[in-house]
């Protein structure tokens, strides 16, 4: 048989992986692939959980990103920033999608297990909460649900307290020889971004004379990409909810359709779109 196999296959490729890594040795499959446990028999579960795991491994593939991005901006290298934002925002498509194939499960079948979730929820993932920090959507409250995570807790925490992405572009308009209010540039990092005139009116100047500031222009486009794929996957996280279980609390307490519909209202990078009415 394995002649017969080795006559169909071009002589090049190689076969004995005994003292070789092979493919699934380098993805470390046996791990990845063993770490689907549903808590029920009702096969629809196993959906369930390979949607949120891939999810997070997509989280974490957006999270080596922006961070690259972030540390880039703050060199001032902003052209290397915009590959992986351009890379973000199409893994951020992949998320966006995910939920189509989550919506194809019932309300019927969902509650054939949905209790064996107890009170675990997408609400405590902790890489979707570093995401929308490094985008700049702080909330200290939110860190509570790690604090039985004394290894985690502490980067939580950190990252609340670390400039986002937006603060980094702030400070690149300074470096471009824009003018920003010293409260924009050295404010509380952990609190939530809040918009401010000064900001908009650098980003004006951008947009006003893109020849001069090609590159601010660019990194403001790519931000703007980013925080539009970030809100339509929380409107189709929305929507894929309330088919699936209505108005129901969520299983981590929250208000479930409601407390997401909430969440819609906060708006990333608010000046690159105010500035849109001004020019």
């Amino acid at each position: 048989m394995e002649n017969l196999v080795n006559k169909n296959l071009e002589k090049g490729i190689q076969l004995d992986f005994q003292k070789e890594m092979s493919y699934g040795d380098y993805l470390h499959l046996d791990k990845i692939l063993s770490s689907q446990h549903r808590l029920s028999s009702h096969h629809d579960e196993m959906l369930f959980i390979i949607i949120h795991q891939t999810s997070e491994l997509w989280m974490k593939l957006i999270l080596h990103e922006v961070n690259a991005a972030i540390e880039c901006i703050r060199r001032n290298e902003l052209e290397p920033s915009f590959k992986m934002l351009s890379r973000v925002s199409r893994i951020q498509q992949q998320l966006i999608q995910s939920w189509s194939v989550l919506s194809t499960l019932t309300p019927s079948e969902y509650m054939q297990f949905r209790d064996k979730l107890g009170h675990s929820s997408g609400f405590q993932s902790y890489q979707n909460r570093l995401i929308e920090f490094a985008l700049g959507n702080k909330n200290a409250r939110t860190l509570a649900v790690y604090q039985h995570q004394p290894e985690l807790y502490p980067v939580m925490v950190g990252a609340l307290n670390e400039p986002s992405i937006y603060d980094a572009a702030i400070s690149a308009l300074v470096a471009h020889g824009l003018s920003v209010d010293e409260e924009a540039l050295n404010r509380d990092w952990s609190q939530n971004y809040e918009p401010n005139a000064s900001v908009e009116a650098a980003w004006l100047t951008v947009y006003r004379n893109t020849d001069q500031y090609w590159d601010l222009y660019e990194l403001a486009e790519k931000l703007v990409d980013i925080g539009n794929q970030q809100q339509l996957w929380r409107f189709n996280h929305m929507t894929t909810v309330e088919r699936i279980i209505g108005n129901k609390i969520g299983t981590g307490g929250s208000s479930g359709v409601t407390y997401l519909k909430k969440v819609l209202d906060h708006q990333f990078f608010p000046e690159l779109l105010s500035l849109r009415t001004k020019l």
